[in-house]
């Protein structure tokens, strides 16, 4: 169960068109906005990432080693495989926040939950293209 757990919290933010068809980040902000406002609030993305760490921490430790990371980067590649909505770097900035380099803060080798939690403001800086504090689909898409 918890294994399942693990892929659909990994994968959701991953996906970047959902019902709404044509819409880039549309699925990314469904899967985050936990108050269903439209937008994704740094307190949002930290409950998340708290949610996406605890899952893939298999042995409870609260570090994410280089093999529990590597479940992870499983897990987002898998869902990223075939779907054309994330052509054209749509989601790359989403993606790079995630991986391991962006995560391990001090550089050992490992991720603490303390630094997978403390990078969410420079995460949420990278996603929003328009300076105002919180993700919405205005951040994804061409640029206009």
């Amino acid at each position: 169960m918890r294994n399942l757990l693990a892929i659909l919290l990994a994968c959701a933010p991953f996906a970047a068109l959902a019902g709404e068809r044509g819409v880039p980040g549309a699925h990314f902000v469904e899967n985050w906005d936990l108050d269903g406002d439209g937008q994704v609030t740094a307190a949002e993305m930290t409950e998340r990432r708290s949610d996406v760490f605890y899952s893939f921490d298999s042995d409870e430790d609260g570090v994410l080693t280089a093999a529990e990371y590597a479940d992870f980067d499983a897990a987002r590649k898998a869902d990223m495989e075939g779907k054309a909505e994330h052509a054209g770097g749509r989601m790359n900035r989403v993606q790079a926040g995630m991986q391991m380099e962006f995560n391990d803060v001090d550089g050992d080798g490992v991720v603490t939950r303390e630094e997978f939690l403390g990078q969410v403001d420079a995460w949420l800086a990278s996603i929003d293209r328009n300076g105002d504090g919180v993700i919405t689909t205005a951040d994804f898409g061409p640029r206009g």
